[in-house]
């Protein structure tokens, strides 16, 4: 019984083979995470792109008239019922204090007009702008009849 021997020839052409598929197989194992990383991130990024669509036209804001000195006057006589010789220097002078007010920076708080903040002044040849946020208090709601008095009666 003869055994034959292995070669050491391929063993030592095996083992090379080995090595180098080791290397390269290493190699390739740390560049490919990257490029899985690189794909999953452009697929990830093109779930997310919005899709184009058709968007409303926004609606122009339609300012109302100006009113004018002479308006809030008429308005002012109408709904106090005096004469417009007296009215006159009362409105006059508010429009004064409220325009130093404002001129100064300070804060107001006049009901039910509401509370004035200045935000910004800028100084311009022909003026002075200012920048104000007024904010209103919520009108009251109507008074509607109670569900419980009327179960009530």
């Amino acid at each position: 019984m003869a055994r034959r021997k292995k070669s050491t020839t391929k063993s030592t052409t095996a083992k090379t083979t080995t090595k180098a598929a080791s290397t390269a197989t290493a190699a390739t194992m740390s560049t490919a995470p990257k490029t899985v990383l690189t794909t999953a991130a452009k697929a990830a990024a093109a779930a997310t792109t919005p899709t184009p669509g058709v968007v409303a036209a926004a609606k122009p804001v339609i300012a109302a008239p100006m009113m004018k000195k002479k308006d809030l006057m008429d308005r002012v006589v109408e709904r106090s019922g005096m004469k417009k010789k007296d009215v006159k220097p009362a409105v006059e002078a508010a429009l004064a204090v409220i325009g130093e007010a404002l001129a100064a920076g300070e804060e107001m708080n006049i009901q039910p007009l509401g509370k004035i903040m200045v935000n910004r002044e800028k100084d311009r040849p022909n003026g002075k702008v200012i920048i104000c946020k007024v904010r209103q208090p919520k009108p009251p709601l109507a008074a509607q009849p109670s569900p419980v008095v009327d179960a009530a009666e």
